[in-house]
């Protein structure tokens, strides 16, 4: 890799508002591994890194200003209305920077209009403001975009199988050195086995897919971060350096957006985004290579989040941050490339403040699974906003035995529709009886899904800082508090009805980030193996 620096004169004078012909009151940076981005106002500068990544080279002012009028041009397919025009930086004789061609050229911006930040995908789904029928909007949107973009000649040969095999291995070599940094040894070769494997069993199909026009100039980095519900949608930033990244099949594309929805945490959004692009386009294929193609993006993700880790520019907590999010990402691949032939129910259970619900958030993407979290469920099952606070005593109101219940029987419901979709699930609650938890178990043999119970413990300490947290935490649905604690540690029905590998008890103490490793290679090394009980 090389890289050099933007010229740190310009990047001040991109920092204050008075550079700017249209005078914004104020001006934020963003910075991301290939790019540094100027939110001055209503408008928007991007400037790219002079940076050599080998499969993207911006090293040089030429190169910079070819890849922003690419951006310009091919942006406009599907956001015509943000990207406005490409300009340069000059200096000139004096020194002064100025917007504009003038003697002496030092860079070059692409100006887009600003996209309003509340109507954002990513923005709406952290708020649950978005039906699901979206999806159905904006895969009708995507494979329009699809049908009516390039194909044949150049895109078939770059877009072909010699190509994602060559992706593949140019992925594996880039991220040899990432070994022991953002995944481990054994995730590289779980996955690498995974996808080498996958294309040498399925050319044909591969090759199918280029006699039937499936390969397209697509967007290439089709993220929820890069959709903006508004009237028309607005797609925007996609791949403008590489065509090998975005002379696609048109079934990766939508494996990416599935993916990220997925690792988001959205994966009934994921699921009814692929179903309405299938009925929309026809194309059934989809589903055969649905789990390559979001392994491979996943792990596209992680490697390139990882690119920021050596970043001189970025600070050490965001390097810290990057790394995190590329281990998440390589797990989450991982979880694609480890995907059983039948789904998987595991079981959160433990005392209140334990961290079950945190973990379960962590693992839900590398596994591939749906969280039915019993708190938000039993207030749903009320009619009650899930932050609405319920302080009642232990086992009274909304938590009489009657309501726990209910809520228990909806949620092993719910889950059996999930099953029996082959989708995994993850039901998070306390599991404080035990035959709550033998009727969970029960029903994965009845969908011959594999099961683990995954026991959550930490010490009364740590209990009782986190559970004293929550009472100042407006966004907190849980009602668990110190007071109520030892009534439910008294209560507890001990969980001693399995062996390792189903039951995996957790000491969260420890970070997430460990946990969430630790809970991910117990189950996925262990799918596909039989219940193990305690007679």
């Amino acid at each position: 890799m090389q890289s050099s620096t933007t010229d740190p004169a310009l990047l001040t004078a991109l920092q204050d508002p008075a550079f700017y012909p249209h005078q914004p009151e104020s001006v934020q940076v963003i910075q991301t591994h290939i790019s540094f981005v100027f939110i001055a106002g209503d408008l928007v500068y991007k400037i790219k890194k002079p940076v050599n990544f080998g499969f993207l080279d911006f090293s040089t002012r030429e190169k910079r200003r070819h890849y922003c009028q690419e951006e310009l041009r091919l942006n406009r397919r599907l956001a015509e209305s943000v990207y406005r025009e490409v300009v340069a930086f000059s200096r000139d004789d004096r020194g002064t920077i100025f917007i504009g061609e003038g003697p002496t050229v030092i860079d070059y911006a692409v100006v887009m209009r600003r996209i309003p930040e509340e109507r954002m995908l990513s923005a709406l789904l952290a708020r649950g403001a978005v039906d699901i029928s979206v999806m159905d909007r904006l895969a009708r949107t995507i494979c329009t975009f699809h049908q009516s973009a390039e194909t044949g000649g150049e895109i078939d040969e770059i877009g072909g199988y010699d190509t994602i095999r060559h992706n593949h291995e140019e992925n594996f070599e880039q991220t040899k050195n990432a070994i022991g940094v953002t995944l481990s040894e054994e995730t590289f070769t779980r996955i690498s086995s995974f996808a080498l494997t996958f294309l040498d069993t399925h050319e044909d199909l591969f090759r199918s897919r280029v006699a039937g026009h499936r390969i397209r100039d697509c967007h290439g980095d089709l993220h929820v971060q890069h959709i903006c519900l508004t009237d028309p949608l607005v797609i925007f930033d996609c791949i403008e350096f590489n065509k090998r990244f975005r002379y696609l099949d048109v079934a990766a594309e939508c494996a990416f957006l599935a993916m990220d929805l997925d690792f988001n945490g959205y994966h009934r959004f994921a699921d009814a985004f692929v179903d309405a692009y299938i009925a929309h386009s026809g194309d059934t294929d989809i589903r055969r290579l649905l789990p390559f193609y979001q392994c491979y993006f996943a792990y596209v993700r992680g490697k390139v989040i990882g690119f920021t880790i050596a970043d001189p520019a970025v600070p050490a907590e965001e390097k810290e941050k990057a790394r995190l999010t590329a281990s998440r990402y390589f797990d989450c691949a991982l979880g694609y490339a480890s995907s059983p032939p039948h789904a998987s129910l595991i079981i959160m259970c433990g005392l209140m403040g334990t961290g079950k619900s945190r973990l379960a958030a962590a693992i839900a993407a590398p596994l591939g699974a749906t969280v039915i979290t019993l708190d938000s469920l039993r207030k749903e099952m009320l009619g009650i906003p899930k932050e609405e606070r319920h302080l009642v005593d232990f086992g009274q109101g909304i938590y009489a035995p009657e309501i726990t219940k209910q809520t228990y029987d909806e949620a092993r419901r719910r889950a059996s529709g999930l099953l029996a979709a082959g989708r995994s699930v993850i039901i998070d609650g306390s599991f404080k009886r035990r035959d709550e938890r033998r009727a969970a178990e029960s029903l994965a043999r009845e969908h011959r899904a594999d099961f683990f119970a995954v026991e959550c413990r930490c010490s009364d300490e740590c209990v009782r800082e986190r559970l004293c947290g929550r009472i100042s935490d407006d966004t907190e649905v849980s009602d668990g508090r110190w007071e109520l604690y030892s009534n439910q540690k008294d209560d507890f029905d001990n969980v001693n009805e399995w062996k390792t590998p189903n039951h995996i008890v957790i000491d969260t103490n420890n970070s997430l980030d460990a946990l969430r490793k630790k809970v991910v290679s117990d189950i996925t090394s262990h799918r596909n193996v039989p219940h193990v009980g305690v007679d």
